[in-house]
């Protein structure tokens, strides 16, 4: 007899978090581990925040809340709405859950219906598309491209739409590219979008965590029309080094909002309303530490990317948000003593085995792009300090003159 549903089936475990855990059980053990695939900042959390909690805690805020949020919490979203995007909301029109993932998740559970399609440009963070599957939805994977900055064109989009297109899944700043989409390229997606009877699901979770000037936009920010059709995810979590709170939220559609309350009530109920009062603090509270710890990452970045491409076979385009590399190492595939190593391994997937001999020999932790749908490369997290990032690279570096 089999106890486990078969809809578990169709998923995998998070191939972040178990990479994570076995670099962290290394560490443990006392081997020197440099590890790039946490997709968490290494900052503390603001101490302006962490003081909002203790003072939630001696004043008894330490009851249960209403399922989608406490009030002042949600004003709190509705005026960042304001302020930051001119976009107004009523409170009928927030959610707020446990971390961004489960709002991502409670909404897919609102939405569709089996053999609901959702299309998803490729690379993607990890979860969406298991996601959709436990819906019972379909993921429509369209690929990206290196030369055009992993961006779904319009061309792709409208080619991807069929009668079962359901929700279209727009992230940017993306994890795990970093690619930020222009005002020009949301507009060009809009002008197919608004014709269609689709939900565009925001997910704008790095919206602060983005470089070079460019300016932040979402689907939602183009048109009236435009906001009717597109559903906001965002959270605390990466902008302000909470990803421990698990604090997200989600705006849009008052009956969808209905909907994902009833699913959230018969779940977890609340987020902790400690946490709450802290990510309240976090909206409404000094920002000067968001700047900080996003110039932190910019002088990171730069120099990851500037030592990746010294690697003979590596490309890495210069990523414009989130705090994550995605180099192309194609050619490394290529290595003599690599292919010998692939063609022996049990494994489908070769950057998978790529990333297996960087942990297991040369004790670096990356993601391999298979996880998000692009096996040519790997995911490397540099929300960690500047001397671990040139250690780990040298470590890589040593690796590809090890394969040769």
């Amino acid at each position: 007899m089999k106890f486990v549903a078969k809809r578990l089936d169709v998923v995998e475990p998070s191939p972040t978090l178990a990479i994570t855990a076995k670099a962290n059980a290394l560490k443990a053990s006392g081997i020197d581990v440099v590890g790039f695939g946490a997709g968490e900042p290494d900052f503390d959390t603001p101490e302006h925040i962490k003081v909002a909690a203790k003072r939630a805690m001696d004043q008894g805020k330490t009851k249960y809340t209403p399922v989608s949020g406490i009030p002042t919490l949600k004003d709190a979203i509705i005026a960042k709405f304001k302020k930051e995007n001119n976009l107004d909301y009523e409170k009928n029109q927030i959610i707020v859950g446990t971390g961004g993932k489960q709002v991502i998740y409670n909404f897919f559970m609102a939405t569709i219906n089996p053999g609901d399609e959702v299309i998803i440009p490729a690379p993607y963070w990890v979860s969406y598309a298991d996601i959709v599957r436990l819906a019972e939805g379909t993921p429509v994977i369209v690929p990206t491209t290196l030369e055009n900055n992993f961006q779904i064109t319009p061309t792709q989009l409208k080619k991807a739409i069929s009668p079962k297109t359901k929700v279209f899944l727009f992230n940017s700043p993306s994890n795990p590219t970093g690619s930020a989409y222009s005002k020009n390229d949301v507009y060009d997606l809009c002008e197919i979008l608004v014709k269609e009877r689709i939900i565009t699901l925001s997910d704008d979770i790095y919206e602060k965590i983005i470089y070079d000037g460019l300016e932040f936009i979402n689907p939602a920010m183009v048109s009236p029309e435009m906001k009717e059709k597109t559903f906001i995810i965002n959270g605390v979590s990466k902008a302000y080094s909470m990803t421990g709170w698990r604090i997200g939220y989600g705006a849009g559609n008052a009956e969808i909002i209905k909907n994902m309350d009833t699913m959230q009530g018969q779940s977890t109920s609340n987020a902790s309303s400690i946490s709450q009062a802290a990510a309240e603090e976090a909206l409404k509270g000094d920002q000067s530490e968001v700047e900080v710890m996003r110039k932190a990452f910019d002088v990171r970045r730069k120099l990851i990317v500037d030592l990746l491409n010294q690697i003979p076979g590596v490309n890495c385009r210069m990523p414009q948000g989130a705090f994550y590399a995605f180099p192309y190492i194609d050619k490394l595939y290529n290595l003599p003593k690599f292919d010998k190593i692939f063609s022996e391994a049990n494994e489908k997937s070769r950057s998978k085995v790529f990333c297996d001999i960087l942990l297991e020999k040369y004790n670096v932790a990356a993601v391999p792009g298979v996880a998000f749908g692009d096996d040519n490369a790997l995911r490397l997290s540099y929300a960690l300090g500047e001397a671990d990032i040139r250690k780990g690279l040298e470590r890589i570096q040593t690796m590809v003159k090890d394969l040769s």
